[in-house]
């Protein structure tokens, strides 16, 4: 069995200090967003099944369709109306993967909560693993992905964002870990709580602290060559990690301030001992020069500054980061029903 990974953040602690929950075996919830993945979710369905079967434990999969077009919704509506370990929460149109995930900890009933991507690409088979450090005492599991089957320039980029988020970020997010991982009941209730209305899940979910471990879990491939996710949605993304939870930003340009005035000191004594040298400069040199270099920088500061209004502003606005449709849910008679969670939160 592959050893644990610990996690290095501030708020950990090490395995030897968790406490082993002596427990009955927990009710587990699987949230996963879906965005037009209707030809993977008959074999996700299937191996998430045979996995969480043969643990024995009693078990819901929290499927969130975000406004897909490919009929998606639709198969996930029909399979909770016959499956009693099945929901199916239909957003009212496409709000993007991290609002779909925040729907389904709305949702999700179980003391624990899995949460992983509907592609393929993150293996059901990795459940035992995180339920075993869950059992050893820790609240959170996340797995640390190894072999991704990406294009290598994707690869790169993935590599190099973890770095520089980890490098700039007040509380350190651990490398390579995305949002395939298990959360406890108490975990979960405090991230619905949360205000924040644009959210980078991993982020979150470090800075709650509490007991936390990685477990290195192989990244898949996906089961077609198309990515749901483009560029610039990770761009955006990228940059919610990074103004969401770091100050760097602005510390950014008030160190490329200092330096603006520092060429601008030199460039004035340099044109000034060229003057005084008696070197003829063209009158215009100098003054176009400073405007462009200084206009610049003021693009540079507004844009930083901007970024920082608008994400002020949508919180103001205090829009819900979703709205629902409508839940399938199958409650045969007989059927055990199991809700953990705290009071409703409003979005």
């Amino acid at each position: 069995m592959t050893a644990l990974t610990h996690s290095s953040t501030d708020e950990d602690v090490s395995p030897d200090e968790a406490s082993p929950r002596e427990i009955a075996p927990p009710f587990v919830s699987v949230v996963l967003p879906v965005f037009n993945e209707v030809e993977a979710l008959p074999r996700l369905v299937d191996q998430l099944h045979k996995v969480l079967f043969d643990l024995g434990h009693e078990y819901e999969l929290v499927f969130v369709d975000d406004g897909s077009t490919d009929g998606s919704g639709d198969w996930l509506d029909e399979s909770a109306r016959i499956r009693t370990d099945m929901t199916a929460v239909r957003l009212s149109r496409n709000f993007g993967h991290q609002a779909a995930l925040q729907a389904g900890l709305d949702e999700a009933r179980g003391d624990v909560v899995v949460v992983m991507d509907s592609d393929l690409q993150d293996d059901p088979r990795a459940l035992p693993r995180f339920l075993e450090a869950w059992r050893a005492g820790h609240d959170v599991v996340y797995a640390i992905r190894t072999q991704r089957k990406e294009s290598l320039l994707k690869r790169g980029l993935f590599f190099a964002f973890y770095r520089v988020l980890r490098a700039v970020v007040d509380v350190p997010i651990p490398a390579d870990a995305g949002n395939f991982g298990l959360l406890d009941r108490r975990v979960v209730n405090h991230l619905r709580a949360l205000p924040e209305r644009t959210r980078f899940f991993p982020g979150l979910r470090n800075w709650v602290g509490f007991r936390q471990i990685g477990v290195p879990v192989e990244r898949l491939s996906r089961y077609d060559a198309v990515p749901r996710v483009s560029f610039w949605q990770l761009l955006r993304l990228a940059k919610t990690a990074i103004f969401g939870f770091s100050s760097v930003p602005m510390a950014l340009f008030s160190a490329i301030a200092l330096v603006a005035t520092l060429v601008f000191t030199v460039g004035s004594i340099v044109t000034a001992g060229v003057w005084i040298a008696g070197t003829p400069l063209p009158t215009w040199t100098a003054t176009a020069l400073t405007a462009s270099f200084f206009a610049a920088l003021n693009a540079l500061g507004i844009a930083v500054l901007g970024e920082y209004v608008v994400r002020i502003l949508d919180q103001v606005q205090g829009r819900p980061a979703y709205l629902i449709d409508h839940v399938r849910r199958a409650d045969w008679p007989g059927k055990r029903s199991r809700d953990n969670r705290s009071a409703p939160v409003a979005r």
